[in-house]
């Protein structure tokens, strides 16, 4: 946070739905008194509808799910936003946009994933920028807001397609871990992004 995040990105996954087994909501919970900035919760689990209350309990204010991870997607995106979170949905490289236009009226954040969700430090895919494109099309296409994210290899050397395809929001994490300090990645990420 002293480095200048905006939000920490929590990865809880369940070693199911992706192969990696990570956190629950108590580890989540653990840290809420020790950071300002706003939290959310990526959700790659299969059917995390169980897991939801505990999450925003855990001072989350958004909750990422994957659509093809749910076997109710609206149904799980109405429990998110009754406790009281920003619903977020997102997208893993193989899952086609379409899957993410009929809850457009339950979202509050579109993510694209830039790699498969459930490993840290995988190389960024740089042909999701057409799907970040294609994505900011659609989102500018209906009324309302929406926060286009994405999430996987980003850093300085990548993140500035990502900006030019029309992504605002990004999810820097091995970037941040490699580099030299927090602060130098976290400014050269955002040089990138206005250059």
């Amino acid at each position: 946070e002293a480095a200048g995040i905006d939000g920490i990105h929590w990865d809880v996954m369940d070693g199911i739905a992706v192969p990696s087994l990570t956190f629950g909501p108590a580890v989540i919970a653990s840290a809420r008194p020790h950071a300002t900035v706003p939290f959310e919760a990526h959700l790659m689990i299969r059917d995390p509808d169980d897991l939801i209350e505990q999450v925003a309990a855990a001072g989350c204010t958004t909750a990422l799910v994957h659509p093809d991870m749910l076997s109710h997607p609206w149904r799980t995106c109405q429990r998110i936003r009754e406790a009281g979170m920003r619903v977020g949905v997102t997208l893993s490289p193989g899952i086609p946009l379409e899957d993410a236009r009929w809850l457009l009226p339950l979202t509050d954040v579109l993510m694209i994933m830039t790699v498969e969700p459930g490993f840290g430090g995988q190389a960024y895919l740089t042909a999701m920028e057409a799907k970040v494109a294609e994505a900011r099309r659609l989102l500018d296409g209906f009324e309302g807001e929406w926060e286009l994210e994405i999430d996987g290899g980003v850093g300085p050397s990548t993140i500035a397609g990502a900006h030019a395809a029309g992504a605002r929001t990004f999810v820097v994490g091995s970037a941040l871990w490699r580099a030299d300090s927090f602060t130098d990645a976290l400014e050269a990420c955002r040089a990138a992004c206005e250059a």
